[in-house]
């Protein structure tokens, strides 16, 4: 596999703040330098139920996980499963929900928080962080420019063809203090500031990249169900390929089959969503 492509999944931004708050990703969307589209989680909108749909274009009703207390290992083929079935290196920087998903599960804090596994055929080099005792004191997120570099330090270190990253940050501090106030304004922010600095770098080293969210958040800090505010959320993409109108609203299940076209990987035919990136 000769092509390279990073997803990076900022948890829990509405499509609101994407436009409104993340200044440098909208910069390079007027400039030309990127496309965005807006895109709709499957229900529920819980981030578990669609971090497993993200990555095998399935509905939670059909990969059956519910929420956030129901994670195993899935069954259905999925991103890094076939990337590696054409010959790829996958890498994940990520909540160890995904290394539950797609490697193995129950996760195990010494076994699990790390490994580079070379013939592993889902996850080849992972990183990942549990969050646990999460809560309203104590948000127990890395910091986001740390899971950056990270993610930089695999592709250098390993020649990741595929490699995906995710962040709780705003996720939490939107459960916290809600999303119209002050102390969201600045984390969307900080977090565009952080991650605009490895942007230009992963481009300049071949990678293709998606910036999207798995979900919204309302004003309450709340997801989980039917609503554009808790649903939908933003898809930005560097690289030379060409999408829909910028009116087209994605679905969520385009995102993997969308993936393993742009690595020339096989799409299996569990995933039945179309292919938007050309």
């Amino acid at each position: 596999m000769d092509r390279k492509l990073l997803l990076i999944i900022l948890d829990g931004v509405p499509w609101r703040n994407w436009r409104r708050l993340f200044g440098n990703l909208e910069g390079w969307v007027d400039s030309g330098d990127a496309q965005r589209w807006k895109v709709r989680s499957v229900l529920p909108s819980t981030s578990a139920s669609c971090y497993a749909s993200i990555h095998t274009g399935v509905t939670p009703q059909d990969h059956g996980c519910t929420g956030n207390s129901n994670v195993f290992r899935l069954a259905q083929p999925d991103i890094f499963s076939q990337v590696r079935k054409a010959g790829g290196i996958t890498g994940a920087v990520t909540h160890s929900f995904w290394s539950e998903f797609f490697n193995r599960a129950p996760f195990d804090l010494v076994r699990d928080i790390e490994y580079d596994e070379p013939d592993s055929p889902t996850i080849n080099h992972g990183r990942f962080h549990t969050m646990t005792g999460y809560g309203l004191i104590n948000q127990t997120t890395p910091a986001d420019i740390d899971l950056f570099a990270t993610l930089t330090m695999l592709c250098d270190r390993f020649g990741l063809n595929y490699g995906i990253l995710h962040t709780c940050t705003l996720d939490s501090m939107g459960h916290r203090f809600g999303h119209e106030c002050r102390e969201m304004d600045h984390a969307c922010f900080q977090a565009d500031e952080q991650l605009a600095l490895f942007i230009n770098r992963w481009r300049a080293d071949g990678y293709e990249i998606i910036v999207t969210a798995d979900h919204g958040q309302t004003d309450r800090g709340h997801h989980g169900g039917r609503e554009e505010l808790q649903q939908d959320a933003a898809l930005y993409y560097f690289g030379p390929a060409t999408g829909p109108d910028f009116d087209d609203r994605l679905d969520q299940l385009q995102i993997a089959p969308t993936i393993l076209s742009r690595l020339g990987a096989p799409i299996p035919e569990t995933m039945k969503a179309e292919v938007f990136l050309t």
